[in-house]
């Protein structure tokens, strides 16, 4: 299956220590959308944005690296499943289930 990777997906080292069958295919960009960080973990999100590009990467995956990627993604808690097609072709990716807006004011914590 096709899968388009953002953020940390696209460090290959880690992608390929994630999932072991994965096979990077070329950089692409995802129309209409735009990368954002959400959570107290300032995890990668997409979100819907005319006009707007997500640069990312387009991998060849297995069925069971999908599974490895699932939990990793904290499938569906964290993030549900986004599908897309890419000249015909279904494309795989995560898109967080809550939208929450990010936080970017940080705060200082003294510990005692």
């Amino acid at each position: 299956m096709l899968y388009f990777a953002y953020g940390s997906n696209l460090h290959h080292f880690q992608m390929k220590r994630r999932c072991k069958n994965s096979i990077f295919l070329k950089k692409i960009n995802l129309k209409n959308f735009r990368l954002t960080f959400r959570s107290k973990y300032r995890a990668a999100d997409i979100e819907f944005k005319k006009n707007s590009l997500v640069p990312g990467g387009l991998f060849e995956i297995s069925k069971s690296d999908e599974k490895k990627l699932d939990v990793y993604e904290d499938y569906p808690i964290l993030y549900n499943k986004y599908y897309f097609f890419y000249y015909g072709k279904k494309v795989m990716t995560y898109s967080m289930v809550k939208k929450s807006q990010f936080n970017s004011q940080l705060k200082d914590t003294l510990i005692l």
